[in-house]
């Protein structure tokens, strides 16, 4: 059962062991997804050598995503805190610890040092992804004291959002910088950035990888998490400069009026494919498989929408990574998606490129794409070195197959997040100009073309000093 669109699946204790890995890979994911803000280095290495080796024994192509923490706000609290509608309770600066001097009153830190003084009065504290929610009432310098407004039970390391307040704290924490430490030193694919506000995080984030990385083709494509209001609010600009981009819905949905979540994803997505860039849509797809073997209906249709919106892949998070059902999670995904793919719903026309990728490339992708319907082939078969040939035309979302060769491995690894490519890796001293030939002998191998199929030949820009050139149509 093979799907265009992707699945991106977070691992965790649920899903270590190499058995369910491999079931997983066969039912569909194509992304494995590496929490960085749980454990440790010794259970991520172990967790990438089992990819790895599932990969090869399958002959898969999987990408592996490191995700960085970035500057988020925890709860510290020695003993679970129930609290109720209307009490008063102080939330203190995680610098005070040592010095606090207790009260009376209930009480828990911020593990982030030196944010209280940038929290104003009247804003919303929200603990547990907005479950419970304060509203502080006074802000004195070491601590606030707020207002229970939704009540519940405060627990240790639970995450905390407070929207609409500049806490003026870098993206990139001390811990995400060892982190990206050990994600370049393991080769991952690709790198997740949590909490970007502008194109000038992902500047950063460049400048600290390309400091590690002197061979910029093995630099990982950078995911920007749109998780921030400023991130909607900068939407173009951290498109223009990332390379894919993540639908970050769970702190969105807290940073933002909820109401319009449904509608900033089509938005995201919609913006993404404009620019040829990747799109992940991520939480709570299919939440209720945490603790149920089936998902609820406004979860299959949840993830029915992204897909028939264009999203290049979805993704599991504690489904996969603590659940009960991670094997069945995968498997249902792919079900619904395969489903979707299926039907009419899926055929809309996507919208033209963006002014900026309007050149003689984006002309040529587009008449590759055009030739392939107006002579009903099968397959668009691609080579491309650095991945933007292959970006292009999985952009149109062509009813066709998308054949894609390279002889680089990080370009191949990248291939696992475009919707529809199916990639072939090819050794270096492979001649370029051959690779179409044997792209296709190998796809009649696989049986995904069969004798006296016609496909369309597209080649990608910079082989030898020469740009992008349409072939044509070449009959099997």
């Amino acid at each position: 059962m093979q799907t265009k669109t992707r699945i991106v699946a977070t691992l965790g204790p649920a899903s270590e062991k190499k058995d369910i890995l491999k079931q997983m890979i066969k039912n569909g994911m194509r992304i494995a997804r590496l929490n960085f803000s749980h454990g440790s280095y010794i259970w991520h290495r172990k967790a990438i050598k089992n990819i790895r080796e599932l990969a090869k024994e399958l002959n898969v192509n999987i990408g592996i995503l490191g995700d960085l923490q970035g500057p988020r706000i925890r709860v510290q609290i020695a003993e679970d805190l129930k609290i109720e509608r209307g009490e008063k309770i102080l939330v203190v600066d995680g610098s005070q610890k040592k010095t606090f001097q207790r009260f009376d009153r209930p009480f828990f830190f911020l593990d982030y040092p030196h944010i209280i003084k940038n929290i104003r009065k009247d804003s919303e504290i929200l603990i547990e992804d907005g479950l419970i929610s304060l509203k502080v009432l006074e802000n004195r310098k070491e601590y606030l004291v707020t207002k229970v407004i939704d009540g519940g039970i405060i627990r240790n390391h639970k995450g905390v959002n407070i929207p609409g307040v500049d806490l003026n704290i870098d993206v990139i924490t001390q811990k995400d910088k060892k982190d990206l430490d050990f994600i370049l030193k393991e080769k991952l694919d690709f790198i997740a950035l949590s909490f970007v506000s502008s194109s000038e995080d992902i500047q950063y984030l460049k400048q600290l990888i390309f400091k590690k990385t002197k061979k910029r083709e093995n630099v990982p494509w950078i995911i920007a998490k749109i998780e921030r209001q400023q991130a909607i609010t900068n939407l173009g600009e951290i498109l223009d400069e990332a390379d894919g981009v993540m639908v970050a819905r769970g702190d969105l949905g807290i940073e933002m009026d909820e109401n319009k979540l449904a509608v900033l994803q089509k938005r995201i997505i919609a913006e993404s494919l404009k620019r040829a860039k990747p799109v992940i849509v991520a939480t709570q797809m299919l939440d209720s498989m945490i603790r149920n073997p089936r998902p609820t209906r406004a979860e299959v249709s949840d993830v029915s929408n992204a897909v028939i919106d264009h999203t290049d892949a979805v993704m599991l998070s504690g489904e996969s990574a603590s659940g009960k059902y991670p094997v069945e999670s995968v498997s249902t995904m792919q079900k619904i998606i395969y489903s979707t793919e299926k039907s009419i719903w899926d055929d809309e026309k996507v919208k033209p490129l963006s002014i900026k990728l309007q050149s003689e490339y984006s002309v040529l992708a587009r008449s590759a794409y055009e030739l392939a319907e107006s002579f009903s082939a099968k397959a668009i078969v691609v080579i491309s070195l650095s991945g933007f040939t292959a970006r292009l035309i999985s952009h149109f979302r062509p009813q066709q197959k998308i054949l894609v060769a390279t002889n680089r491995r990080k370009t191949f690894h990248y291939f696992s997040l475009l919707w529809g490519v199916e990639a072939y890796l090819f050794k270096k001293k492979e001649k370029l100009d051959l690779l179409i030939d044997k792209t296709i002998k190998l796809a009649l191998k696989e049986k995904l073309l069969k004798e006296g199929d016609k496909v369309v030949v597209l080649i990608g820009r910079n082989i030898k000093g020469k740009k992008m050139r349409l072939v044509g149509v070449k009959y099997i």
